[in-house]
């Protein structure tokens, strides 16, 4: 795995943090935004979220592209997409609006178009962690990463997805479940047992 695998595997998970913290410090007067810190926060995940997808390429690599870690490349890249989006909008409504109120108007209309919640909110960020969750099981069954790195990852979405204050600590989960490869990195051989080979 290059250095540049490495450092994807750190910072997406590190900006992911970064964001969460400071969505915290932006609420501390009990409103998120609009402001600096909204679109500072938000920033961050976005180019988290560049850094994820690089990531998500590097696992797919380390577990030799076959059908498994296809999928969850596949699945993330969508969910990554579906959070660009509506990160992309939030820092939009945020620079349009002067209000808390304003903005959550105009993220309001946004929603109302038929399928975009659905799209960009609901199911589609999902797909972010499934396909995180298919790559590090995938490499579990390998024994490039440790049998609890998926857990962790399941963990993590369930944490960030019903309470957001602790995104912070899902971003260290997240770190902990790639440790082995974003600190010493990893080779695979070129012959890597596939699923369909198994089957």
């Amino acid at each position: 795995m290059t250095t540049t695998a490495q450092r994807s595997l750190l910072f997406g998970p590190l900006l992911f943090g970064a964001y969460g913290v400071i969505r915290l410090l932006d609420g501390l007067d009990g409103v998120r935004g609009p402001g600096l810190a909204w679109t500072a926060g938000h920033l961050c995940f976005l180019v988290g979220l560049v850094f994820f997808a690089q990531g998500f390429a590097a696992l797919r690599k380390a577990a030799g592209s076959d059908l498994w870690s296809s999928a969850g490349f596949w699945t993330g890249g969508a969910g990554a997409v579906a959070l660009a989006v509506q990160f992309s909008v939030d820092i939009t409504t945020g620079l349009m609006a002067d209000s808390h109120t304003e903005m959550a108007r105009l993220t309001g209309d946004f929603q109302s178009v038929p399928g975009v919640e659905l799209a960009f909110y609901t199911v589609g960020p999902l797909l972010f962690f499934v396909g995180q969750l298919l790559l590090t099981g995938r490499l579990a069954t390998l024994r490039t990463l440790a049998p609890w790195a998926p857990v962790l990852v399941l963990v993590t979405s369930l944490l960030t997805f019903t309470f957001k204050d602790l995104i912070p600590l899902g971003a260290v989960l997240l770190l902990l479940s790639c440790s082995p490869l974003w600190r010493t990195g990893v080779s695979r051989p070129a012959a890597v047992p596939s699923l369909r080979a198994r089957a």
